[in-house]
């Protein structure tokens, strides 16, 4: 369930973490009868980014991939909740002087939304659903720039994608898809942002400290 809630000053000042959906209509195969006259052919429907009417933001806080529903009916804790404005601003003045940058970064936020999901000891069962998750931001046409990948054993113990929203050549926010064998946590975070201003929100939000030598490069080009 997703709820808002006011964070207090220990787990905002402490890195402020507390830590479904659009379907798709199947395309329709038609066949025609060589004795008719040949209808007009209607070409399948392509996976651009879904139109967003002028005025509204085009990082709609209340959406997810709906592979993220598949996940959350098998995991064993999960939570959510969205930041708005003005909880924002509250956040942003439990951060210290001392990090000015990450004060102005987090009031230019417009919102956050965090959905926190965790798994049983045996981890995620489908890591499909995961993969399901970054492609659906792939087919929304946004800026992929980051893949970190933390070694641990013999496998990995950590996954951070980063995507940029961009409207037109400004960006518009981003999202932030954390994995661990057993965790996932995905952020979207609306706002007039830099690039540079995601390196200052890690550690905050569930944001994990990816490396950020993929944005520095973004910003660059």
């Amino acid at each position: 369930m997703k709820r808002r809630l006011l964070v207090g000053i220990p787990v905002l000042s402490a890195g402020l973490y507390c830590g479904l959906a659009a379907g798709q209509r199947p395309a329709t195969t038609h066949l025609q009868d060589s004795s008719q006259p040949a209808a007009r052919q209607v070409a399948a429907p392509s996976k651009a980014p879904p139109y967003v009417p002028p005025g509204t933001s085009p990082v709609p806080l209340d959406w997810t991939p709906p592979a993220l529903a598949q996940l959350s009916s098998v995991a064993e804790v999960k939570s959510s909740f969205t930041l708005d404005r003005s909880l924002l601003g509250v956040a942003a003045g439990m951060v210290p002087e001392s990090e000015p940058e990450t004060r102005r970064a987090i009031n230019e936020l417009e919102g956050v939304s965090v959905h926190l999901l965790r798994f049983a000891n045996a981890g995620m069962e489908d890591e499909e659903q995961v993969d399901a998750v970054r492609e659906a931001y792939h087919l929304r046409g946004w800026k992929h720039l980051v893949t970190t990948t933390r070694a641990g054993g013999p496998v990995h113990s950590g996954t951070t994608d980063v995507w940029l929203v961009l409207d037109g050549v400004n960006v518009r926010g981003a999202v932030v898809l954390a994995e661990t064998p057993r965790s996932l946590t995905l952020v979207t975070v609306a706002g007039d942002l830099s690039p540079i201003d995601l390196l200052h929100l890690r550690g905050h939000f569930g944001i994990p400290h990816f490396d950020g030598d993929g944005i520095r490069g973004a910003t660059r080009q």
